[in-house]
């Protein structure tokens, strides 16, 4: 909302009109043609954002070891045959280079996001507060540094409680902001410059980079920002459906801004040298004070908004296992994506308030958000163009139709953008860059694990010879045996036999596995196998990274218990009625007599042998995994039921 305020030399009304211009066709061909009609039909499930384009080319080829593509009986959804794949998938999957770059890619598009979450509230509340200093001169910079510092802590120390209590207000308080700034809009023009849409012709942005050329093309990475929020907008696509993000779009919000945005030129063309403060400057005085209500109201709402988001890009990474694990709280029994995360919040609430403080004048900030707001654009092109080509199958002329441009535009856009970096685009950057070599580190350590244990899995028959070679009891009670992998025993299992000399009556080798699709079916989420040794059982719970992992304490141990007894009762195999109820009361008295939960803690042996890479690679995933939370306690397993063991794997 502050976009016309940018560095601008002796400006002329050329150059206003130029301006201008850029902006009308920025929202146009980015907010309108490429979000609101094609980005919007390229969901996963009904989810957007750059997670969901990756997620929707690893299930349509395959790429990497991931979830939805382990072995076993999992959740499936309309995968390709490798006949009907295009050249461009057979090449991915074919170069584990082409497959880490794309993946470092679509994690860099989710740090940006985050990014954006830091940078959001930052800016608009400082912008909004800013209000102030137009009747009160004399309040100073520091202290409205300082006034917007105590909102955003207030903010941050109020997300544990949720926004369900509040949420009512949302869409008011949007829907009053989406009606009052066209409004002042229209006056404005009405009063300063009615003939202001002649700017909708392009010939002036072409006069404008004639004039002024490279301070012009500089200038781009301040109109950017007209654009911000279309990529939150996709990415929001899993808390609402395509058709209602595209009405409000193209009826409210994109008209909104069009009439605001040229109610802001019209003022600055009658008052050329007071674009310090494009905003607050054209607002009428009569209503100064209910706009700047509106609009400390409508940053802060809008500050809510990606931090929720964040708090939900940091879920679907844990939950993918693509992030170190933290803390996910639910805080609402009714809406799914209400999340928050302790720990995510804090670190978000002290980088607000160091950017706040650090940069201070807005101007720098903006310089930081057009960094982010852009990159995570030029990557939504770059995936949508890959989901063009491979699970579109468009023809190549209409890719090209829908590349070329985008890519031109956006890339032009990068180039500007850029040049700030040295003037406060740095630091979301650098904190993006951060964030996803984490991510990759994280990711590649988890994988690293998995191959060890596929490698150095026992088989079934090689599980019950070492049963019977070894005076091993069966101890009473249910165990709940945490694996990574669920074709096979992991290594794991023999580790703690070995050591133990002892197995549980009924022991459930358990996986998490979370697939890269949105929501798993409910009839679909715990699949149950017997391992063909008695009281032994495999069970993968499966989800997508959009559900809620609500299982806990006794009604998950239930849940499990129960898909057995169903799994028995079904697939008796030939079993006598007797046996088959032995069988039943066997897994009842095992769940009466006690459960335990075991988990194995594993550790990679770095040697002399170990590659460079890999040390430094491993190395911090170990110092990772050391300082993170452990995955029981998010199922509500009482401490009292657990045990870890510990094993080193070889590098």
């Amino acid at each position: 909302m502050f976009i016309l305020s940018m560095n601008l030399n002796s400006p002329t009304e050329e150059d206003y009109l130029g301006i201008y211009s850029i902006m009308f066709w920025t929202l146009t061909l980015i907010g309108v043609f490429k979000y609101v009609f094609i980005a919007l039909n390229a969901d996963d499930n009904g989810e957007g954002g750059t997670f969901a384009l990756y997620s929707l080319l690893c299930r349509h080829i395959n790429i990497g070891n991931h979830p939805s593509r382990s072995t076993g009986v999992l959740y499936s959804n309309g995968s390709m045959t490798s006949e009907t794949r295009s050249k461009l998938g057979k090449f991915l999957e074919e170069s584990i280079t082409a497959q880490r770059i794309l993946l470092f890619i679509a994690m860099l598009g989710m740090c940006m996001l985050i990014g954006d979450g830091i940078l959001t509230p930052a800016i608009s509340v400082l912008s909004a507060i800013d209000g102030l200093r137009g009747p009160f001169p004399s309040v100073s910079k520091s202290a409205v540094e300082a006034i917007s510092a105590v909102v955003l802590l207030a903010l941050f120390l109020l997300q544990k409680h949720g926004t369900a209590r509040v949420s009512f207000l949302f869409s008011p308080i949007m829907g009053t902001w989406t009606l009052t700034t066209p409004i002042v809009g229209v006056y404005s023009f009405l009063r300063f410059y009615p003939s202001i849409f002649k700017a909708v012709s392009p010939h002036y942005i072409v006069h404008f980079f004639l004039r002024n050329r490279r301070k012009g093309w500089e200038l781009l990475g301040g109109t950017v920002l007209c654009i911000t929020g279309a990529e939150a907008m996709f990415a929001d696509l899993g808390h609402f459906n395509k058709r209602s993000i595209q009405m409000a779009c193209l009826l409210t919000i994109y008209p909104s801004l069009v009439l605001t945005y040229a109610g802001q030129t019209a003022y600055l063309i009658k008052h050329p040298d007071d674009h310090n403060d494009g905003f607050y400057k054209f607002v009428p005085h009569p209503v100064y004070w209910p706009m700047f209500v509106i609009a400390t109201l409508a940053a802060i709402v809008a500050s809510q908004s990606l931090i929720s988001a964040t708090f939900s890009i940091i879920k679907q990474s844990v939950t993918l296992d693509y992030f170190p694990r933290v803390r996910v709280v639910h805080t609402s029994k009714h809406k799914e994506g209400e999340v928050y995360s302790p720990e995510t919040n804090y670190i978000l609430m002290v980088l607000c308030i160091l950017v706040i403080l650090g940069f201070g004048d807005g101007k720098d900030i903006g310089n930081a958000f057009g960094v982010v707001v852009i990159l995570v654009m030029f990557i939504t092109t770059l995936l949508l163009t890959l989901v063009m080509i491979i699970i579109w199958r468009a023809p190549i002329a209409l890719v090209m139709l829908y590349f070329v441009p985008f890519f031109i535009i956006e890339g032009v856009y990068v180039s500007a953008v850029l040049t700030k970096i040295p003037k406060g685009g740095w630091f979301p950057f650098l904190v993006s860059i951060i964030l996803a070599f984490i991510m990759f580190v994280w990711y590649h350590g988890r994988q690293r694990k998995i191959e060890y244990e596929v490698r150095n899995k026992i088989s079934v028959d090689s599980f019950n010879k070492l049963l019977s070679s070894l005076e091993i009891q069966r101890a009473p009670g249910l165990c709940f045996f945490y694996s990574n992998i669920q074709d096979g025993l992991t290594p794991l299992l023999g580790h703690y036999v070995r050591n133990m000399r002892s197995l549980h009556k009924v022991t459930i080798l358990t996986t998490f596995r979370y697939l890269l699709v949105s929501k798993v079916n409910p009839n679909e989420r715990i699949v149950i196998r017997k391992l063909g040794i008695e009281g032994l059982y495999g069970c993968v719970i499966q989800y997508g990274y959009a559900d809620s992992l609500n299982v806990e304490g006794d009604n998950y141990i239930s849940k499990v218990t129960n898909s057995i007894r169903e799994h028995i009762r079904y697939n008796f195999d030939g079993l006598s009625p007797t046996s088959l109820e032995e069988e039943i009361s066997q897994l009842e008295n095992a769940k009466e007599a006690g459960v335990v939960h075991v988990r194995g803690k594993t550790r990679f042996h770095i040697g002399i042998q170990t590659s460079f890479s890999d040390k430094i690679l491993l190395g911090l995933y170990e110092f990772l995994h050391g300082n993170c939370r452990s995955a029981l306690p998010a199922l509500g397993i009482p401490l009292q039921q657990r045990m870890i063991i510990g094993m080193v794997y070889n590098t």
